[in-house]
């Protein structure tokens, strides 16, 4: 009886932002955070701060930043427009960075999980990035665990 007195409206979306660089950057970090499952405080934080040192951003800013690119990892289309975006964008040098920071997000919680160090070598492959540089990046990464 109610709901066909109060029937209930669908919630538009907002749409989505075309990717940029830095979207597309900030949501293959969150996607590696994402990729065990348990999105967490620690992981969140270790995101604001690559996005604030990589792109010159105050706090809020990559608060800001982080929160529109969880939004387009959730609700935009796979990885490989990412990772097309960021490898014809961003130079070898700052695709390294990328897979060095990507590691960090991934070990933020202190643990090794497998789901998230697969996500990432994928990642760090499509990137073109060189097997000893995926190397380099992954045991930098585990000397700090």
């Amino acid at each position: 009886m109610f709901s066909r007195l109060f029937p209930r409206r669908k919630v538009a979306k907002a749409p989505l932002p075309q990717p940029t660089p830095q979207l597309a950057l900030g949501a293959l970090l969150v996607r590696v955070a994402f990729a065990d499952r348990d999105y967490r405080a620690d992981e969140v934080g270790q995101i604001d701060r690559i996005l604030a040192r990589t792109f010159g951003l105050k706090p809020l800013e990559a608060a800001r930043l982080r929160a529109s690119c969880e939004a387009l990892e959730r609700d935009a289309p796979g990885t490989p427009e990412y990772i097309r975006i960021v490898r014809e964008e961003v130079d070898y040098a700052d695709r390294k960075a990328l897979g060095r920071a990507m590691w960090s997000i991934a070990l933020a919680d202190g643990h090794r999980h497998e789901e998230e160090e697969i996500q990432l070598l994928a990642i760090e492959t499509a990137l073109g990035l060189t097997d000893e540089d995926i190397r380099a990046a992954r045991d930098d990464a585990l000397k700090s665990l």
